[in-house]
């Protein structure tokens, strides 16, 4: 029988994995980074072997080998269904007695409160949002894109740009400087260009994303088409948090709406305004504020809350992560 932490945290994302082995009063015993966890391209066990790639660091650097509770923040959780199943393949690993998996949104939230009370709206590649009531209750949102309901997000705010801009060179739209701005950050002079490039994939895929600061920018400018965009998101932000409010049951007293993912927390300007402007108008009582603290911190505290730890190993393990 080896030494025993008390929180195994697990911070997965698409892009990369975030771990964090605790001890009850809130040390930080290691940390470890691992790749992105993508179970719906590779498979679920192929997506925990990579998390668990850098448990296995993380677990050795600390002297440990297993943990009292494993507190698990995943993307591509979105549905209970997929939770469960998720668990069940962390379970299988044994990395701690139990074990709690939440979708990976819920992490920011965490890690933007002081208690587990309150709702976050996250815009990085997609848009999300959850929100949690002290007594246990969540509010989520399946937002896994337009089939969903979902509008926003990096990529929905990347192709809205594009549109625009395509029906602007064409005569079909209004006029946008977004029509020669796209085009013009990937080095071609027109949209026709660039949509030929897009199609061809001689621009790969990915790279689409890149033209989301560029619409920032060209709004920054005044162009009215880009604007009306921006606006749109701040609008569909404080929808989503409005809702998950609501159904919590938080809507009239005063709660956190922790803003979280690149997007939100770029800075913007126009973009923050009027979220502000629209919270104060439909949700009164809702303190609006950004967290750009490492997810993990969120997954460490929510399972530092299950294993009851006091305020002050929340508040050494915040210390250690919030500079």
């Amino acid at each position: 029988m080896g030494m025993t932490a008390s929180v195994l945290a697990v911070d997965a994302g698409n892009s990369k994995t975030d771990v964090a082995v605790v001890a009850a009063d809130g040390q930080v015993l290691a940390t470890a980074r691992g790749g992105g966890f993508r179970p719906p391209a590779v498979g679920v066990e192929a997506a925990v072997d990579v998390v668990a790639e850098a448990v296995r660091r993380a677990f050795a650097d600390a002297a440990v080998t297993s943990a009292d509770h494993v507190s698990a923040c995943l993307a591509n959780a979105d549905f209970p269904v997929e939770e469960e199943q998720l668990a069940a393949a962390l379970h299988a690993r044994a990395w701690g007695t139990t074990v709690e998996v939440r979708n990976d949104t819920f992490a920011i939230l965490r890690a933007g409160v002081t208690e587990p009370r309150g709702v976050a709206v996250v815009c990085g590649a997609g848009i999300n949002c959850v929100g949690m009531h002290p007594d246990g209750n969540t509010a989520r949102f399946p937002a896994i894109g337009r089939i969903s309901g979902d509008w926003g997000g990096g990529w929905g705010l990347a192709e809205e740009a594009l549109w625009f801009a395509a029906r602007a060179e064409d005569g079909r739209g209004e006029p946008t400087a977004l029509a020669h701005a796209l085009p013009a950050h990937f080095r071609l002079d027109s949209m026709y260009a660039l949509i030929e490039a897009l199609h061809l994939e001689h621009i790969e895929p990915l790279r689409r994303h890149e033209l989301t600061p560029v619409l920032f920018a060209t709004a920054a400018d005044g162009d009215p088409v880009a604007r009306a965009i921006v606006d749109r998101l701040a609008d569909e932000v404080v929808t989503m948090a409005t809702v998950a409010l609501t159904r919590l049951g938080l809507l009239e007293e005063e709660t956190p709406v922790v803003l979280g993912g690149g997007v939100l927390a770029a800075g913007h300007t126009q973009l923050d305004d009027r979220i502000r402007d629209l919270l104060a108008e439909r949700a009164p009582k809702a303190v609006a504020r950004v967290v750009r603290a490492r997810p993990v911190l969120g997954a460490v505290l929510l399972g530092l809350d299950r294993v009851g730890a006091g305020a002050e190993a929340h508040e050494r393990v915040r210390s250690e992560y919030v500079t």
